[in-house]
């Protein structure tokens, strides 16, 4: 199921996200006193991220995750964990061993791309197939891309890894797969900017191509949320 959900602005669609996400997770955690959530990185999430660390939640119970990251140490400005350390993780009392953040040092992207996949099935108890997460934030870029998932690399065509390495030019990146995104019970897309219109445009086109924009392929099987703010908003148009 698919739930559009048009905002006036950025700002009225981090409160209304950040609502959303915060009632989700302790939905979650009333019925399966756990909740595993995978975050997103860019600037759209940041602000969504300072408001949950601001909510009343029982940390303990919650689970975070990274949905891509950029091959970098996780001091370096252009981390996704470090934004979400400094936005949400560092100002609450979240146990450190309920933080996996996805390996970025090891000068090995694919050898790292395993070891992560090995961690999340070691979490799940799931020695094959694809695990669910109960949320997963996900952003889309100008070019219809979403977490490191960009038009027609090869990380698209991946079928059977949960996590594999994303290319941008010479840049690389870890990233769920596709199928792994969509074994999710929530998948919340978060999309603002006049700059998103072009590729929104074209993800809700039934005639375009998922390779052209890979944010097309997310169709999970739970939720599909896209909080969308008028300036990106082109689905009506």
């Amino acid at each position: 199921m698919t739930q559009i959900k048009i905002v006036a602005d950025k700002n009225a669609l981090v409160t209304s996200a950040s609502d959303f996400i915060i009632n989700k997770i302790k939905e979650t955690i009333a019925n399966k006193n756990i909740c595993s959530i995978a975050l997103a990185g860019g600037s759209t999430p940041k602000p969504i991220y300072q408001n949950i660390a601001q909510s009343d939640l029982p940390w303990d119970k919650i689970h975070v995750f990274w949905g891509d990251e950029r091959y970098v140490p996780p001091t370096h400005p252009d981390s996704n964990e470090k934004m979400a350390r400094e936005a949400w993780l560092n100002q609450v009392d979240i146990p450190a061993q309920n933080i996996y953040p996805m390996p970025t040092l090891g000068n090995n992207p694919m050898a790292d791309a395993s070891k992560y996949e090995q961690e999340l099935k070691d979490f799940f108890g799931v020695a094959n197939g694809f695990p669910s997460f109960d949320i997963i934030l996900l952003g889309m870029g100008d070019d219809g891309h979403t977490a490191s998932l960009f038009p027609h690399t090869n990380a698209l065509k991946e079928c059977d890894r949960l996590i594999t390495v994303g290319n941008k030019e010479d840049n690389q990146r870890l990233t769920f797969t596709v199928p792994l995104i969509n074994h999710a019970q929530w998948v919340i897309f978060l999309v603002s900017g006049k700059n998103k219109q072009e590729a929104l445009k074209a993800v809700f086109d039934q005639e375009s191509d998922s390779d052209q924009y890979p944010s097309k392929k997310i169709q999970p099987q739970g939720e599909l949320i896209w909080f969308i703010d008028e300036d990106a908003n082109s689905i009506r148009n």
